[in-house]
């Protein structure tokens, strides 16, 4: 058989010569003729490679679809949703192979169905746009399962109330959550002995990353530092919800535990700049930077050997004001070592953390305002928080034979800021079957910053309705902390 003859044809219909470069060649709007078939020639057309919903959709919480593309960006894709008909009460069933009857029912990217949709399938359909008018191949996606009903009242919704709006010019709305790894919520040690008085369907993934998405869009934060983040939970859940709501996400993992750090920030307040995460026993080992602390930390070989089996890390991302290039920040974020009796390990962890932000705040960029924010695992009574507030530590603290004789490891240690707790030290941000007291901070460099409102901490009350935390209205054995700051 004769191969049919390939020709291509320039947009204004002159045949293109076969010695033109491929790149001068191949232009959108040119025709590839092969034998009597003619083929539109389109330049990396944009084009969808992912589109999926969440398995789990509640009425009154926002369904945020998961969109990659390539050429395309979800903010300039067309999104289109639907639901299904209602059968018609008494009325004939549709005839079967009809499959369902679609009503379109919104435009936006995010939808939040109604109670009047539950019992109900959704359907997406996504064109892909690339901001320039070009517009690729739609894709459809409907969801797995129907719209459930929703908990109802969640701990977050009065705080919602005054966290309607992004906060203007000169503030920073930042928020603090240890959100609760999908790791540790669904063991059975989780179910039986943790958290025993949490409905079991209200401990799984799906259903709580509906309250998650829901109370962190609503709090309409610049900041957001969130700890015990399971990585999947960032790609697939947290960091396309969050794109969506003007946010851009920073991960960084905690090798041994598959959880890490995540750090977001309000895209059109700030750019990053640069970024700076450590993992604590590997900057204390190899960076000449904290040599003199792991000096005195080696004559202390079994307090040595703990510290260094932790993968506890900071991650830490110097962010640049995009109205105003001159005000840069520090944000750092950290989930300090969790055992009751690990007070000497954490006074270690933040002396390395502390020293590493003075790096950044004072050597590479000086004079620059810190915001520190983290799961410190210490209670306002505590070495670790004293330190933190006052700027040093006694080499004769109690903490620092927190675990008793053999892990004494006494020894001075002083950093230079000077931070204040921005929501001061409430009763509690952890509060579970067993304890309750306040482990959580956003700390803050007073002469740069100051507290402008704390949104107030959920009411006992609401706290408690289902026992403790978490339950089947709030996500997490945490509060989130949530404050105003503005630069002074």
């Amino acid at each position: 058989a004769v191969a049919p003859a390939v020709r291509l044809f320039s947009r204004d219909g002159e045949e293109v010569a076969e010695e033109i470069p491929n790149a001068a060649a191949w232009q959108d709007g040119a025709v590839l003729q092969i034998g009597e078939a003619q083929y539109l020639v389109e330049r990396n057309p944009p084009t969808l490679t992912e589109l999926q919903l969440p398995r789990s959709l509640l009425a009154g919480f926002p369904v945020c679809p998961k969109v990659s593309a390539e050429f395309a960006a979800p903010q300039h894709c067309l999104f289109r949703w639907y639901h299904e008909q209602r059968p018609a009460v008494g009325g004939e069933a549709a005839a079967s192979g009809d499959g369902p009857t679609w009503v379109e029912a919104s435009a936006e990217r995010v939808f939040t169905p109604s109670n009047a949709l539950v019992g109900l399938r959704l359907k997406l359909r996504c064109t892909p746009g690339d901001g320039a008018q070009r517009y690729g191949l739609p894709r459809e996606v409907e969801s797995s399962g129907p719209v459930e009903a929703g908990p109802g009242g969640c701990t977050f919704d009065s705080r919602h109330l005054y966290t309607k709006k992004v906060c203007g010019e000169g503030s920073v709305r930042t928020v603090s959550y240890n959100i609760l790894a999908d790791t540790y919520a669904q063991t059975e040690f989780s179910r039986t002995v943790l958290y025993p008085y949490c409905a079991p369907y209200a401990l799984e993934l799906d259903y709580r990353q509906n309250l998650l998405k829901k109370e962190l869009a609503g709090y309409s934060a610049d900041l957001i530092c969130l700890q015990e983040v399971d990585k999947s939970v960032f790609v697939d859940s947290l960091a396309p919800a969050l794109d969506a709501f003007g946010l851009e996400g920073l991960f960084r993992i905690k090798e041994k535990q598959h959880e890490g750090l995540a750090i977001f920030y309000r895209r059109d307040k700030f750019s990053l700049l640069t970024q700076h995460d450590i993992a604590f026993s590997e900057a204390l080992l190899s960076d000449p930077l904290h040599k003199e602390l792991c000096d005195k930390v080696a004559k202390y070989p079994v307090v040595q050997e703990k510290v260094l089996q932790r993968s506890s890390v900071l991650q830490v991302s110097v962010l640049q004001s995009t109205t105003d290039p001159s005000r840069k920040i520090c944000v750092a974020n950290t989930h300090l070592y969790w055992h009751p009796k690990g007070g000497n390990i954490r006074l270690i962890q933040i002396a390395v953390a502390l020293s590493h932000i003075k790096h950044i705040a004072c050597d590479l960029y000086p004079s620059l305002p810190v915001i520190f924010c983290g799961d410190f695992n210490s209670t306002p009574s505590s070495g670790t928080y004293s330190f933190i507030n006052s700027g040093g530590i006694a080499e004769d603290h109690e903490d620092w034979v927190s675990n008793g004789e053999e892990e004494r490891c006494n020894m001075p240690l002083s950093h230079p800021f000077q931070l204040l707790s921005a929501c001061g030290e409430p009763a509690y941000t952890n509060y579970v079957g067993g304890f309750h007291g306040c482990l959580d901070y956003i700390f803050i460099d007073k002469n740069a910053l100051e507290v402008e409102q704390v949104i107030p901490l959920p009411s006992h009350e609401e706290v408690t309705t289902h026992q403790a935390l978490p339950s089947v209205s709030h996500p997490s054995d945490h509060i989130a902390l949530i404050c105003d700051l503005k630069w002074k």
